[in-house]
């Protein structure tokens, strides 16, 4: 197949050569033929900026390419799309602005940057007339921003349940399959390249929130704040807890939660849930993502692939260059995010209710399972279930107490776990989870 017109060559400018945009860079010359074809763009970096040129690099850029000031990109006349792949909220935020007041296309995978400060640029590409395109921001190669702009346009979405961030999935992978610590589980992830030398980012849960508000903002209309998400991360799980899930059918996950309920308040979410072993979330290993999407008129869709890693997250960037340069050739598109009014307002984290799961270290004696009802029932939590395994006491007189109770609030278990603390019988500090009800 031959392109029917003259091609058009497309100058970007690529800010950070990182992995992912050591990807872009390397995988633009290796497909370059396959998206002229399908195109009719021939898509060139011109401009590559770094913080050190002399830097040795896996991929080999001409020297002439580099630079160090990101300014450099919105002067040149002949860039169009400016990728930002640095990083980070401030500069990052500074570059992106430039670049859309400068009337150049912005494509980022800068998850942070868009839940911290996406309402503002939005809303500057809107006023320049100049798209942001960010399908790399969200589980990597997996092209669910595309899904839920176009292929789901027409439904109202009811709810998503992600496993987005690939770190964590991995390490909860190997503690419920390998029976290793946390920590071991941990340390393993960044020998193997799964976790950065600070993992904070991606352990406390807020990678994964990041992720979260992109879709949710997506989904219903407004831009969630962060300030309105609930975050937990997975560094306090205890090997015993997997034990547990498992002899009650269920694994954990860290896995985000997002939907609307009847009176339109949405709910975003991201902590470690307990996730039925029959049902799909359970089974995704290792560093994979998926994304459970349901629609009012698709039902349940799943999405499911790597969430990060050089190759897969450099698909998505030159996904959003190919969208960049059709809007170029043929014509303009919206900025990337639209505001509607059939939503507006996040649900208070305490007023979400959820089955639980609660572990608690308790003295041997008898009356103590009473006293732990009573304490519950007198916040509205019904119990539906218990074990207390005799073959995890211990000689020092305690024994492990695991519950799984009925719908609750938050805010009612909140009090019950502070109630709990207190009691004498009570050692150390109660383990408890969210659980999904996901059907299988």
């Amino acid at each position: 197949m031959t392109v029917s017109t003259p091609p058009r060559t497309i100058y970007i400018g690529l800010a950070g050569l990182g992995n992912v945009g050591a990807g872009v860079y390397k995988n633009l010359q290796q497909n370059g033929d396959l998206i002229l074809q399908r195109t009719g763009a021939d898509i060139q970096v011109k401009r590559v900026i770094v913080r050190d040129p002399s830097r040795p690099r896996e991929v080999p850029v001409p020297a002439e390419m580099l630079g160090t000031d990101w300014r450099e990109l919105i002067e040149d006349p002949d860039i169009q799309v400016v990728v930002e792949l640095i990083g980070g909220t401030t500069t990052a935020y500074d570059l992106v602005c430039a670049a859309l007041r400068a009337k150049k296309i912005v494509v980022t995978g800068n998850k942070a940057l868009l839940a911290e400060r996406g309402q503002e640029l939005f809303a500057l590409a809107e006023e320049c007339g100049v798209p942001i395109y960010f399908e790399a921001a969200v589980a990597g190669g997996i092209p669910i921003i595309q899904v839920l702009q176009e292929g789901l346009v027409g439904n109202r979405i009811l709810s998503i349940h992600g496993i987005i961030n690939g770190t964590c999935n991995y390490i909860l992978t190997r503690m419920s399959q390998a029976g290793l610590s946390y920590e071991d589980a941990l340390n393993e992830a960044q020998e193997k390249g799964y976790a950065e030398a600070d993992p904070t980012l991606d352990v406390s849960g807020w990678d994964a929130a990041h992720k979260a508000i992109i879709l949710a903002s997506l989904s219903y209309g407004f831009w969630i704040p962060t300030s309105c998400v609930h975050v937990e991360g997975v560094d306090k799980i205890d090997i015993q807890d997997f034990k547990f899930a498992k002899r009650l059918g269920y694994t954990i996950k860290l896995l985000s939660v997002i939907r609307a309920d009847k009176d339109g308040l949405v709910e975003v979410r991201t902590q470690p849930t307990l996730v039925p072993l029959s049902h799909v979330l359970a089974n995704v290993s290792g560093s994979f993502n998926a994304l459970l999407v349901n629609g009012d008129i698709v039902g349940e869709t799943l999405f499911y692939g790597r969430g990060a890693g050089q190759d897969p997250t450099s698909s998505s960037v030159i996904s959003d260059l190919c969208e960049a340069a059709a809007v170029l050739v043929y014509g303009a598109r919206h900025s990337g995010f639209v505001p509607h009014g059939l939503y507006g307002k996040s649900k208070p984290i305490e007023d979400t209710v959820s089955h639980y799961y609660m572990r608690l270290t308790v003295d041997d004696v008898p009356g103590v399972l009473a006293q732990v009802a009573t304490l519950l029932g007198q916040r509205n939590i019904g119990i539906s279930s218990m074990i207390q395994p005799e073959d995890l006491e211990d000689t020092s007189g305690s024994t492990s107490l695991v519950l799984m109770l009925h719908d609750a609030l938050l805010s009612d278990m909140l009090q019950a776990l502070d109630a709990l603390r207190a009691l004498d019988c009570v050692r150390g500090q109660p383990s408890w989870m969210r659980v999904e009800t996901l059907q299988g």
